[in-house]
């Protein structure tokens, strides 16, 4: 699933695709996508002569800010933007199409159908489900050292699955929690209110650090995972220990090991990450 590097990258490039296009019609193939409203017609009534004005991101969450609205956008696994002319095939997997006044579509491909939409008016997007029990930003001011030590300390949860969990910070998902434990070198399964002020802190610096570089190399291109653009991202060459089982460490040279935690393929050094 994409994470909040890759997420962002699909944003940044949504932006420049769609800014400022004005919608003409959007045709729904696929109804299941479309969580709110209901009635999908009333969906579609909505978008119409709407402009999109700026794409903003949430944790995991893409943002189309509207004229009235805003159009919340989860890909999940495989979900993808593509900005098409109309006399382009459409794939057997577009579920959602939206017209634009100068005859391009954006359109949304999801091969596993796992995607969402929410529509909301503008303002009340914050307010409820799925955007009102996220945490802070890793990026902004909430998310400090002593926040981060405060919601930790309150659970008794193994720390990669604390750190998975959405309402304590939003966009972590396996791949950067491995990167950003290893990095801090804390051990997976330590248990999330006994790690020590000093891993608190280097986990809050590793958490920032890993994110940022991953931004930068526009995400990780993990199975099928690219942007909008079909440009695949640059940071897996970068990582330390995800995917990397059995592979030396490049700290130690001690063979990375992969094991499961909460349900999740986990993997960290047993030297590094004692």
């Amino acid at each position: 699933m994409p994470e909040l590097p890759e997420v962002e990258t699909v944003r940044r490039t949504l932006l420049q695709l769609v800014k400022d296009k004005t919608i003409k019609q959007v045709r729904v193939l696929y109804p299941k996508i479309i969580k709110k409203p209901f009635e999908i017609e009333q969906f579609k009534d909505a978008l119409q002569g709407q402009t999109i004005y700026d794409v903003s991101r949430r944790g995991k969450f893409i943002k189309f800010i509207l004229d009235d609205y805003v159009l919340v956008s989860h890909l999940r696994m495989e979900g993808r933007y593509g900005l098409f002319q109309p006399e382009e095939e459409i794939d057997k997997h577009t579920h959602v199409i939206f017209e634009f006044l100068d005859g391009s579509e954006l359109r949304y491909k999801d091969v596993r159908k796992f995607g969402t939409m929410h529509l909301f008016k503008k303002g009340e997007e914050e307010a409820e489900l799925p955007l009102s029990q996220l945490g802070p930003e890793p990026f902004s001011k909430q998310f400090t050292s002593s926040y981060l030590k405060e919601r930790l300390k309150k659970t008794s949860r193994k720390i990669k699955s604390a750190l998975l969990d959405q309402t304590i910070v939003v966009g972590l998902g396996n791949i950067y929690v491995d990167e950003a434990l290893f990095r801090a070198g804390i051990h997976p399964e330590r248990i999330a209110n006994q790690l020590t002020e000093k891993e608190y802190k280097a986990l809050h610096k590793e958490i920032i650090a890993t994110l940022n570089e991953a931004v930068e190399k526009g995400g990780s291109t993990i199975r099928s995972y690219v942007n909008t653009q079909g440009e695949i991202g640059m940071f897996q060459l970068q990582l330390l220990v995800y995917g990397r089982t059995d592979e030396p460490c490049k700290t130690c040279g001690t063979p990375l090991t992969k094991t499961v935690v909460g349900g999740r393929g986990t993997h960290f050094c047993r030297k590094c990450q004692k």
